[in-house]
């Protein structure tokens, strides 16, 4: 038996009891649609292959994708709202890397130094997740997704419980998209 720590969208800790390793991510992904966190962003952020940008399953972190009234791709995540940039590869004496496509936003004095990253000037900010390089990984994908495709719509339906428990909170109804995160 493992078990799996989230803290939810208001800050309680709630340990979830999950059969096996292959069920993990299905946990994940379950509670990760209420907005429940299992750990913290690491320094950098979360890195993930290019190949699983399109149809990347952000329940898995604790997030998922809004699209703004002016039409910004976002993702939510923790209260926090990080905008999607694509980065050109870069080729110098001093380093060499693939083109990218980056989820960040500005830093505030509340952010953890490690999270933290200096631009050029003042400007600090916070990387969510960065994708770059390697090889697609199936199982970071939307369930249901196809590779090159993008995400199908998210269903109000939820996977079943991995195992029933007195202690575990009752998921939420599923909210849309598009609807505001506020």
């Amino acid at each position: 038996m493992l078990h799996i720590e989230f803290t939810t969208d208001l800050g309680a800790k709630v340990t979830v009891d999950v059969e096996n390793a292959s069920a993990l991510l299905d946990t994940q992904r379950q509670y990760g649609r209420l907005g429940w966190t299992s750990g913290e962003i690491p320094s950098g952020g979360y890195q993930f292959p290019l190949e699983n940008e399109p149809d990347f399953d952000w329940h898995l972190i604790g997030a998922r994708k809004w699209t703004s009234p002016d039409g910004e791709e976002l993702v939510i995540h923790k209260g926090h709202a990080y905008r999607r940039r694509e980065l050109e590869a870069v080729d110098s004496r001093k380093m060499k890397l693939p083109a990218a496509v980056k989820y960040s936003r500005g830093a505030k004095s509340t952010d953890p130094e490690h999270i933290r990253e200096k631009s050029d000037g003042e400007f600090e900010y916070v990387t969510l997740a960065i994708f770059r390089g390697g090889k697609r990984q199936e199982r970071y994908a939307t369930p249901g997704s196809r590779p090159g495709s993008a995400a199908p719509a998210q269903s109000a339906a939820r996977p079943a419980p991995t195992r029933p428990a007195p202690a575990q909170a009752r998921p939420a109804p599923a909210r849309a998209e598009d609807e505001p995160p506020f």
